[in-house]
């Protein structure tokens, strides 16, 4: 289990290998809503076996890198959220349609043109091959609700809210059976809140408590404004943050290394364990780990030691493994000397 205090983390993704995914493609468009099969190096029927190595890699980096909590490193996964959400039935992903990316550009996206359910589960065995290569707290990532919803175009229901509902039921499901398999926390990531943050008010707080509802372990709910690689600027605080404060994720994963988050603005979820981005993730060095204890000791102002966690800002999946490497090092050693 990872220490009582100031517990790290990844938030889900870590570096592909070059020689498995096409990482010049992977940076030069935007994050794939449906198939994005041109982008794996390795052809079928050896490409699982390529994704199960890669992972046991990230998972040895975490490791070494001396972080508490793992994941998998979202290795298979073309974005993350598109490996769960086209495989739910209802989501045509073969005849797309093209929409205004979140950051510019236009994006293909499914569409929603019947009845979503889950048919099977998608990530679980992700979750048991993470569970057999470490002894260390696990969590593995879902995208939300909410988000899943907006990165379609509904074509099949009356009412957008009935459809996040579906596909709440569906990540419910889901995160039933990854608690059964072994997780010891399962993490739905929900960074559209942000950008559609009226819509949100509407009804993703319903959704995202029906998609955790019942569930046996411990939750988490990530939110940001985008991979820094993709979204470059930042607002000086977040459109919907204080809602989540009524949430049933017991943890909140929270950006606030490169929009430089002034603390105080945490202080409405205080009252929930909260995992903050010390690390920023557009600056092209690692942090050193005066600055990181840094950052920890003025969120400490606002967020009691025993529910505070630390981690990057967001997923690890655009920067180098090298880079990244050193900046999980630069966060384990920034807690430990707040922690000493």
């Amino acid at each position: 289990m990872p220490p009582s205090l100031l517990a790290t983390t990844v938030i889900g993704s870590y570096p592909q290998p070059d020689w498995l995914i096409d990482r010049e493609k992977l940076r030069g468009s935007l994050p794939p809503r449906v198939r994005a099969r041109e982008l794996w190096r390795i052809e079928e029927p050896y490409l699982a076996q390529a994704q199960d190595d890669a992972t046991a890699l990230a998972i040895v980096d975490q490791e070494r890198a001396g972080v508490d909590i793992v994941t998998d490193g979202e290795i298979r996964r073309e974005s993350y959220s598109n490996r769960f959400a086209t495989a739910l039935e209802g989501f045509d992903i073969d005849h797309p349609a093209i929409v205004p990316g979140r950051a510019g550009g236009t994006n293909a996206v499914p569409r929603v043109v019947g009845k979503v359910r889950r048919t099977h589960p998608v990530e679980v065995d992700d979750l048991r091959f993470l569970r057999s290569h470490t002894d260390r707290t696990v969590k593995i990532t879902l995208p939300g609700p909410f988000t899943i919803s907006q990165q379609a175009v509904n074509e099949a229901y009356d009412d957008e809210a009935e459809l996040a509902m579906d596909i709440a039921a569906a990540v419910n499901e889901e995160v039933h059976d990854l608690f059964a398999a072994g997780a010891d926390i399962v993490q739905i990531d929900e960074p559209w809140l942000q950008s559609r943050s009226e819509k949100a008010r509407e009804f993703a707080l319903a959704a995202i408590d029906r998609a955790l509802a019942g569930a046996p372990g411990t939750t988490a709910l990530h939110t940001c404004f985008g991979y820094a690689h993709v979204v470059h600027d930042r607002p000086a605080g977040y459109p919907f943050l204080a809602e989540l404060a009524a949430c049933a994720a017991d943890v909140l994963a929270i950006e606030a290394a490169q929009p430089r988050l002034d603390p105080a603005v945490l202080e409405p979820i205080a009252g929930k364990t909260v995992i903050v981005g010390v690390l920023d993730l557009s600056r092209p060095d690692a942090e050193t780990p005066e600055e990181v204890a840094a950052r920890i000791e003025a969120l400490l102002e606002v967020i009691p030691a025993e529910r505070l966690q630390v981690g990057p800002d967001c997923g690890m999946k655009y920067l180098s493994r090298d880079l990244a490497y050193a900046k999980l090092r630069a966060l384990v050693e920034g807690a430990r000397l707040v922690r000493g």
